[in-house]
């Protein structure tokens, strides 16, 4: 008669290391890259304009997405321009621009249309005034200044 210890020794080096049941992982990677694709927001417009946005400590995020219109003041190849969503315009183009988006719009959209202003901390006064005159020309009167957010608002 074998001793008991023997008995449990041998049971244990007879099993092995299972193995790794790899019929599932398809599913769970499809899974996981549908989640990235609803979850992840895609950029509308290409940025064309180089710009150093200024910072602030009231930031919010703008709703309502599809009535957003995103008005760049910004350096390219040197210069001051002005892009308006993803093509650059002289500003005073800027009216019949968003005219023109404010047409391809849904009633209700183009009815809370909002402006959302991005320019480099550096960029002229005078650019900025052109802009804002044509949007007032162009009945967009909502208007939102974007910054970052400050990260330490005691170094002001």
């Amino acid at each position: 008669m074998k001793p008991m210890r023997s008995l449990f020794r041998s049971s244990a080096r007879d099993k092995g290391v299972p193995s790794l049941n790899m019929a599932s992982m398809p599913d769970l990677i499809f899974t996981v890259l549908f989640f990235f694709m609803i979850v992840t927001h895609m950029r509308s417009d290409e940025v064309k304009v180089r710009l150093q946005v200024p910072q602030g400590s009231e930031v919010q995020k703008l709703a309502n997405r599809p009535s957003v219109v995103n008005v760049y003041v910004g350096r390219l190849n040197g210069q001051w321009q002005v892009q308006v969503n993803g093509s650059i315009v002289r500003p005073e183009d800027i009216s019949a621009r968003i005219s023109q988006i404010r047409q391809s719009m849904t009633p209700e959209n183009a009815e809370h249309l909002t402006v959302s202003f991005r320019a480099d901390r550096q960029a002229p006064m005078r650019i900025i005034s052109q802009v804002k005159r044509s949007l007032q020309q162009s009945f967009a009167l909502k208007i939102n200044y974007s910054a970052t957010e400050l990260k330490n608002p005691a170094q002001n």
